[in-house]
């Protein structure tokens, strides 16, 4: 399965939010370990490094994204998914970038802890919960 990793699914993770830490962990563990496939979209570096940054500082935050590419693949954001994102109906742009992406790079999911923000079918829109129980159920 390829997915979509959301970017409250990475902050939530690289500040240890709670009560969304433990999940998300286990969720990037799962892609770590290759049982699903993991794929960011390029857009989310920028808004990581951003908010990440402000609470772990410049040093910390970069060697972080550095590790997380090292698992991660790097969802393509062009054109194409630029002009997708701007025809959805989704309401907020980054939401319409991530969907758009995991459109155009044909990946299966999208996990996030906000389902709701993504009024869509196809792909599928998992929570960390929701995909952490098919795994454990489908093993």
């Amino acid at each position: 399965m390829k997915i979509l990793l959301d970017t409250n699914i990475i902050v939530d993770d690289a500040l240890e939010r709670e009560p969304f830490w433990e999940a998300s962990e286990q969720i990037l563990l799962l892609v770590e370990q290759g049982q699903v496939e993991g794929y960011v979209s390029a857009s989310t570096f920028s808004d990581l490094y951003y908010i990440v940054r402000k609470a772990r500082g410049r040093d910390w935050t970069q060697n972080y994204l550095r590790q997380l590419v090292t698992f991660c693949q790097i969802a393509t954001v062009d054109e194409e998914v630029i002009r997708m994102a701007l025809s959805t109906n989704i309401k907020d742009f980054e939401d319409a970038i991530q969907y758009s992406s995991a459109v155009i790079n044909q990946l299966d999911a999208i996990v996030t802890r906000n389902s709701q923000d993504f009024p869509i079918a196809t792909p599928r829109i998992l929570t960390p919960g929701q995909l952490i129980q098919e795994l454990t159920n489908f093993s």
